[in-house]
């Protein structure tokens, strides 16, 4: 099986290969493909009716399993490894915490504009890293989610291209991401919009 990584993907280790549900995968790009065909199921699920517990754990949970479930025997669980990104994996639920806390707050008391609420939100998301494999699509969901069911805004573009294969699109992503970890989030705000 070739599952490299394309620029900016986590690799997945061999305990997590392992929880592959299709045997006949061979390739990255098949892998993506029936992600995607679960992604769509899983934002369907999502989008069809208003959270009520959006900024939770257990919500967060809930939406990255119906995204990935019929691929990884692992989804919706978080990672029990350090990886390339993200900090210690037993730091996760606490951090989770704390971003769900803090976004409540920031929307409660205006802090940021809507945008830049999401934007924040989406960042901090994919620095923790919560699951094994999925975190940027599962990220760009759920602040989609944030966006529409909180924020009272449309989706992002999200560049308005491809995020998942290489190419510049996904380049300007993890440029803006990166941008985001030095707290200068205006190329980011640019990239969602664009």
């Amino acid at each position: 099986m070739n599952l490299d990584s394309s620029d900016g993907a986590t690799p997945l280790d061999p305990n997590e290969i392992e929880g592959l549900r299709l045997g006949h995968i061979a390739t990255r790009a098949e892998l993506d493909r029936w992600e995607q065909d679960n992604i769509t199921e899983g934002e369907a699920w999502a989008f069809a009716r208003k959270q009520k517990d959006l900024l939770s754990d257990g919500f967060i949970r809930r939406l990255h399993k119906r995204m990935f479930n019929t691929v990884w025997r692992w989804a919706g669980q978080f990672r029990k490894s350090d990886k390339n990104i993200g900090g210690p994996w037993w730091k996760i639920p606490t951090e989770l915490k704390k971003l769900c806390e803090d976004v409540a707050v920031w929307i409660e008391s205006g802090s940021y504009p809507p945008d830049e609420i999401a934007a924040r939100f989406h960042h901090r998301m994919v620095a923790i890293h919560l699951f094994p494999n999925g975190n940027g699509r599962h990220a760009r969901t759920m602040t989609d989610l944030l966006l529409v069911q909180r924020l009272g805004r449309p989706r992002f573009s999200w560049g308005s291209g491809n995020l998942v294969d290489a190419g510049e699109c996904r380049r300007r992503y993890i440029d803006a991401l990166r941008a985001a970890d030095r707290y200068d989030y205006q190329p980011l705000m640019d990239f969602v919009r664009t």
